[in-house]
This record gives C-alpha cells, sequence and structure tokens, in this order.
C-alpha cells in the first residue's frame, strides 16, 4: 500500500491491519513463553541460569525501545515493523535449532529489536485524533490480551502434543507472514504532513540519547512520565512474584495456577474491550488517570487484606482495571505532549518501563515477600498510590486557580 493514509477507509484499513499484526505478534511470543521454562529445563539450566536469562532478555528491551521509537519516527511504520519481525523470525530460527545453553542465550540478542507493540502504538497515534487516540490505544491492549490467552494455551498443547519446537516453528512462519503484511498493507509514513513550518535540521542518529532526554523536558512530560513508572512498580512486582504466590500462598497446582492467568487474561479483554472506550469518551485524560489511581488504592487494600484466592479473583478486577487504564491514558496524554513527529521515540521511552519492572523486579519483590509476605505489595501499593493521588489532586488544584487568575 503504496498511497498516503489520507483517507478515514484507508486509515481504518491500516489500523485493522495493525490490530491483526498485534495478535499475531503477541500470540507468537506467548506461545513461546509457554514452553520456554521446559526448553531451558531440557538443556540442563537451573532455576537461577533461567532468571539470568529473564535478566537479559529485560535488558536488552530495556535498551532497544527506545532506540526503535527513534527508528520509527525516522523511518516510518513499515520498515519498523519490517525490523521488529524479521528480528522476531531470527528469534524463533535460533530457537528451532538450539540443542544447547549458550545457544538459548544467542537466541535473546534479536529481542533488542523486537518491539512491533510500540510500533503499532506509533501507527494508532498518527492516525487518530486527539479525542479518539485513548480509546484506539486500548482496543490494542485488547488485542494483546487476546494474543496472550491462546497464545500461552495453544504453546502448552501444541509442546505437549508434538514437541518442545513445534510452537517455535510456528511462530516463525507466522513472523515471516507478517512482514509480508507488512509490505503490502502498511505505509511507508503515517504522520500527517507539517505545513507551514520552518525547515527541519538535519536528523539526529538514532542512537542518540540526548534526544530522549530533549523529550522528557517537554512541559508536563517528565511529571506524566514518572507517575506511569510509579504506578507500575507495585501491582508490578506483585504479578512477577504471582508464580510463586500462586503455589505457596493460593496453594494451587500448576494446572489451576494456567486457569487462574486465563482468567486475568480474560478480564484484560473485559476492560479494554468495553470498559476503557466508553469511559475516555466520556471522561477527560486526568480525570481518568485520578480514577485509575484511586481504584489504585483500593487494589491495595485488597490485597493486603486477601487470605485465598476467592478473595484475589475478586480483587483481580480492579487490578486490570487500574493496570489497563493507567496504561492507555499515560501513553495518551505523552503523546499529546510531544511534537507528532516525535510520537514514536516518546512511545518507545514509555515501552522501557515493563522491561525495567522485570529487571529490577525480581530483587525487590523477592526481598519484599521473603520479609514481610503478600500483605507486604498492597502496603506499597496504597503508599505509592496515596502520594499519586496527592500530586495530581495539588496539581490540579493549582491549574484551577491558574484559569481564574
Amino acid at each position: 500500500m503504496a498511497a498516503d493514509p489520507g483517507t478515514s477507509k484507508l486509515r481504518g484499513q491500516v489500523i485493522a491491519v495493525t490490530y491483526l499484526l498485534t495478535v499475531i505478534d503477541v500470540f507468537c511470543l506467548f506461545m513461546q513463553f509457554a514452553v520456554t521454562p521446559y526448553l531451558a529445563r531440557s538443556l540442563g539450566l537451573d532455576a537461577v541460569g533461567f532468571g539470568y536469562l529473564q535478566t537479559l532478555f529485560g535488558i536488552l528491551q530495556l535498551l532497544g525501545g527506545p532506540i526503535f521509537g527513534r527508528f520509527s519516527d525516522q523511518y516510518g511504520p513499515r520498515a519498523a515493523l519490517t525490523l521488529s519481525f524479521l528480528a522476531a523470525s531470527m528469534f524463533y530460527l535460533i530457537l528451532t535449532f538450539t540443542t544447547s545453553i549458550p545457544f538459548l542465550f544467542l537466541s535473546r540478542l534479536p529481542t533488542f529489536f523486537m518491539h512491533s507493540l510500540p510500533g503499532a502504538q506509533m501507527i494508532v497515534t498518527d492516525l487518530t485524533t486527539a479525542q479518539e487516540r485513548a480509546g484506539a490505544l486500548g482496543k490494542l491492549g485488547l488485542c494483546f490480551g487476546v494474543g496472550i490467552i491462546v497464545g500461552s494455551s495453544l504453546g502448552g498443547y501444541l509442546a505437549t502434543r508434538f514437541g518442545l519446537y513445534t510452537p517455535t516453528l510456528i511462530a516463525l512462519a507466522a513472523s515471516l507472514v507478517s512482514c509480508v503484511i507488512v509490505m503490502f498493507y502498511i505505509p511507508a509514513q503515517t504522520k500527517a504532513k507539517q505545513e507551514g513550518r520552518v525547515p527541519q535540521r538535519s536528523k539526529p542518529s538514532v542512537f542518540n540519547f540526548g534526544e530522549l532526554v530533549r523529550l522528557l523536558q517537554f512541559p508536563g512530560v517528565m511529571a506524566i512520565f514518572i507517575i506511569k513508572v510509579l504506578s507500575g512498580f507495585p501491582i508490578g512486582f506483585f504479578m512477577i512474584m504471582f508464580p510463586i504466590i500462586s503455589v505457596d500462598f493460593f496453594g494451587l497446582n500448576a494446572a489451576s495456577a494456567g486457569y487462574l492467568m486465563s482468567y486475568f487474561g480474560i478480564l484484560q479483554l473485559v476492560v479494554q474491550g468495553l470498559m476503557v472506550g466508553q469511559l475516555t469518551s466520556r471522561l477527560s485524560d486526568d480525570t481518568m488517570l485520578m480514577l485509575s489511581i484511586v481504584v489504585s488504592i483500593v487494589v491495595g487494600l485488597g490485597v493486603t487484606i486477601m487470605t485465598n484466592v476467592f478473595h484475589f479473583c475478586i480483587i483481580a478486577l480492579p487490578m486490570v482495571f487500574t493496570l489497563c487504564v493507567s496504561g492507555v491514558i499515560t501513553d495518551s496524554i505523552l503523546t499529546k505532549a510531544v511534537p507528532p513527529s516525535e510520537t514514536g521515540a516518546m512511545l518507545g521511552i514509555c515501552a522501557t518501563i515493563q522491561p525495567l519492572t522485570r529487571t529490577i523486579g525480581p530483587t525487590i519483590a523477592g526481598y519484599l515477600y521473603r520479609h514481610y509476605g503478600v500483605p507486604s505489595f498492597g502496603l506499597f501499593n496504597i503508599i505509592v498510590s496515596v502520594l499519586l493521588l496527592m500530586y495530581l489532586v495539588n496539581r490540579q488544584v493549582k491549574r484551577n486557580a491558574g484559569k481564574k487568575d
């Protein structure tokens, strides 16, 4: 598709294809995640070594996200998504021939460029208005949930029925097909042409981290970015320890823990598909952000007092709500705060938060759980959320006072 995505019909088609590509990518990734622990064990990798493998993945994603975002801004979404799916293909190809621990670690290197979700977010951001953006980004979360549920369940089934390398081969084929879809259906450029502007200066290198710092210095950006980071830490740490909590605290077996994660994924589909779009069409971004923080306080209280898996099933809905809403709304606010030509870089910076949580989270979460138990996650959540709510309320009061003056 070489045409400029200017018409409403063409924009809708590009966004629909972007949603499809997101489902395929997440499906492939979580199909592989479902079998990686068993593959690692079959190769003789112990729990400590598997932790190193996960840390390597987190660091590569952490470093690669901002660079991928700048690459997207400079070379367009077609080039960026092609790079991401080619890297994914290389990842799955190496895994297909992995028969030793060194190859298992080597397979993680292409993940530096695997960032199709930020690439998809950039396309949706470019092709929607400011009013439509939060709802459209929320639908990407719906696609993410579908990919998680189908990929996790199908990956385990295929590995059990046909061997550990079967999901990897299917993921390799799907990633190569995705490359073809990108070439035919994703435009080379989706950013609106800026008229009446002074000629732009020469483009800095995609590896210029000073440009990323410059983005964070735009008015209001640093504050919202810090809120995004801090609001995600408490629940993120809890989810890192969730496999252990499922066994030690809830007393679940492997099958029951899998069902519980599927339940969590279904809740995400409901929240992203039904609730986020409806709420964002009625409430402002600032109001939605404060609402997510208030709900997070309730979640913290629930985690502090819960004693069994039934309690968690009740708490899971507001937990998913605050995760989804805070993520979507902060992305929406941050992309509106920077020039349209640099939304990809901003989304790349946002994409570093999950890898950062996965990198530092195990140490902090493990310490909290070992010394203070599950209630410590709830208390941590309450403290962080109350402080963030106080800041947001104070900021809103100052804004209202400034409007009156």
